[in-house]
């Protein structure tokens, strides 16, 4: 852990924000764990350091029901963006996502004083902007994890297993994209982290529609060479775009996951490798150029496009279009895909 480094930007960010009158946290649109563990984090040492209250928020919705769960367990306030009005914040903070990549609701002309993130750098202008983007870190978690160490701010089980948590889902059990600091700040919070909260987050009750959504994936899913492609079209939250890619990149002989499904008039995109020869991040925002957003790490991506229409045959459209830049990226050859359920012994 670099806690040197750390105290230092970290102490830079508490005087930017003591005796100012309000704060804002902003986390991307629809948060996982991670982001939503890094802002409530971050409104901790604000408060302890400086005595000030910091407002978490964020377009979207909490909609997977493990983050859900984890928001009402541990009693984490996000205040919907929509409800914001930005002229009463003095200070605008960002974590795990920075302006202009296209998944946050902040207005892109709206000025962001402290970012954190552990994403690709895409912003450009960084005058009078305090940075701290570490790409070799697989959470940002881990990165308000070490804020608080280095300032040895005490802090209880509630953001304890906020955090765990985060560091968990993000790298999937130390499993994917996680560095030495995400393993030291696994091993420290999971002996001050409540089991039984952990236990209710991982084991949430789903509604029968979330079966409904694998079936779909499995009736619409198209594999061209190792690249699994599948459809949702409408869907109730976009995590379960998300939730599903990582779900099929299971299937023996995938090496590439494309998942699409259709939220609010917005196309979520999910982009999901099992190879290190490929970068998630750099591939998602090849094929969304000229239509929409996207960004990620080196084994997981999203994107938007948006507006995006209801009709079925205009998603079908764009899903073509998608999987024909998909293959010409990765340099494959055009090929009919083979629908999942057709494959002899589904292997």
């Amino acid at each position: 852990m670099d806690l040197e480094r750390s105290l230092e930007i970290s102490e830079r960010m508490i005087e930017k924000v003591r005796g100012k009158r309000n704060i804002l946290i902003v986390a991307h649109d629809n948060p996982d764990p991670d982001a939503l563990a890094a802002a409530y984090a971050l409104s901790h040492l604000f408060l302890i350091k400086t005595g000030q209250t910091a407002v978490i928020a964020s377009g979207g919705i909490v909609g997977r029901r493990e983050n859900r769960t984890m928001v009402e367990k541990l009693e984490i306030s996000v205040v919907p963006m929509n409800k914001i009005v930005l002229d009463q914040y003095d200070v605008v903070c960002m974590v795990d996502s920075q302006p202009g990549t296209g998944n946050s609701s902040l207005p892109d002309d709206c000025r962001v004083d402290i970012i954190i993130d552990h994403h690709p750098q895409r912003i450009e202008d960084t005058d009078g902007r305090l940075l701290d983007i570490r790409t070799d870190y697989g959470a940002c978690a881990t990165i308000l994890y070490e804020y608080l160490l280095a300032h040895q701010v005490y802090f209880g089980t509630r953001l304890a297993t906020a955090m765990f948590y985060a560091i968990r889902s993000e790298t999937q059990d130390l499993g994917r994209e996680w560095s030495s600091p995400d393993r030291r700040a696994y091993q420290d919070l999971l002996s001050l982290s409540n089991n039984r909260i952990l236990f209710d987050i991982a084991h949430a009750k789903v509604p029968s529609s979330y079966f409904l959504n694998f079936n779909r994936a499995l009736e619409s899913s198209r594999i061209f060479h190792d690249v699994l492609v599948f459809n949702l079209f409408e869907v109730d939250h976009p995590d379960m775009v998300a939730e599903l890619a990582d779900f099929l990149l299971r299937m023996e002989g995938v090496g590439v996951v494309l998942g699409m499904g259709c939220c609010d008039q917005e196309e979520v995109l999910s982009l999901r490798l099992d190879r290190e020869d490929l970068f998630a991040g750099k591939i998602i925002r090849t094929i969304v150029e000229g239509l929409g957003s996207a960004g990620g790490h080196g084994m997981i991506a999203g994107g938007q496009i948006r507006p995006m229409t209801g009709n079925r045959a205009v998603q079908k459209e764009l899903e073509n279009t998608l999987i024909k830049r998909l293959l010409k990226t990765l340099d494959y050859e055009p090929v009919k895909g083979r629908r999942l359920l057709d494959c002899e012994g589904n292997n």
